[in-house]
């Protein structure tokens, strides 16, 4: 019989349980508080910087520094579920509060109801599941931003969508050796 939870096995320690989302987003807000960490991101005025982090339970984990103005574009995890949160700045959240389907289709048309909408500013997070998709922004004109996330798995693949009104289209499927 299989077990209910599947297992990660430490090199060190042995089988570990992965992470729920509620322990990433812990793990984020722990790491989001040290000051040391998010001073030594290096920021640049024209693009996102990042720096990989150690996870917990096998995860993968970004501290992620947004200039002015720069989002994510829509996009899902690939069935990873995660969390981030701010760590300085604000950062807006626009997401789906429906589950898409993952195969199969190129265009959607959103019922009207789905949007929702966050503001994050420094210290405040959320948890997602496999199924999340969504945009994030650094709404501001002058400020960076720094956020930590988290992510259980590691990131298989992220699937890139275009959104015009109520229509969801699906760009792209990005895999890990394509981020560079």
């Amino acid at each position: 019989m299989r077990p209910a939870v599947d297992l990660v096995t430490d090199p060190v320690s042995g089988p570990v349980t992965p992470p729920s989302a509620a322990e990433l987003l812990d793990f984020a807000r722990r790491t989001a508080v040290d000051a040391d960490l998010v001073a030594s991101l290096p920021l640049d005025p024209e693009g996102r910087t990042w720096l990989r982090l150690d996870g917990p339970g096998g995860s993968e984990a970004w501290l992620i520094g947004w200039p002015p103005g720069t989002g994510t574009g829509w996009h899902d995890h690939g069935g990873s579920h995660g969390a981030f949160v701010s760590a300085a700045g604000e950062l807006n959240e626009q997401s789906l509060a429906a589950s898409l389907p993952t195969e199969g289709w190129k265009t959607l048309e959103l019922a009207d109801g789905v949007d929702r909408e966050r503001r994050l500013p420094a210290g405040q997070g959320r948890a997602f599941g496999p199924h999340h998709v969504h945009e994030v922004i650094n709404p501001s004109d002058t400020e960076h931003a720094v956020s930590v996330h988290a992510y259980y798995p590691p990131l298989p693949l992220m699937r890139r969508y275009s959104r015009t009104g109520q229509t969801l289209r699906l760009e792209q499927v990005e895999r890990p050796e394509e981020w560079g």
